[in-house]
């Protein structure tokens, strides 16, 4: 499975909408989305705090709404 595939995959798993997603990490969604369609790739840098960040809403150690800095993805 390729970086585009995970990234969408992920975004799919949790539940969130392109807009919603790409708002939690402070990215364009045009951005996101020529991630998931393989036209490019994030930096490396940006994969690690997606998974980071992933798992740590998975075992509910910070809610899914919370992004870096304490500040909401709705807002």
């Amino acid at each position: 499975m390729n970086i585009s595939d995970r990234i969408k995959e992920l975004r799919k798993k949790t539940g969130l909408s392109q807009s919603k997603f790409s708002a939690k990490f402070g990215i364009p969604v045009r951005t996101l989305q020529q991630w998931e369609q393989g036209i490019s790739s994030p930096p490396e840098y940006l994969v690690r705090m997606m998974a980071y960040i992933m798992v740590l809403e998975e075992n509910g150690q910070i809610k899914g709404e919370e992004l870096i800095g304490g500040k909401s993805a709705d807002g």
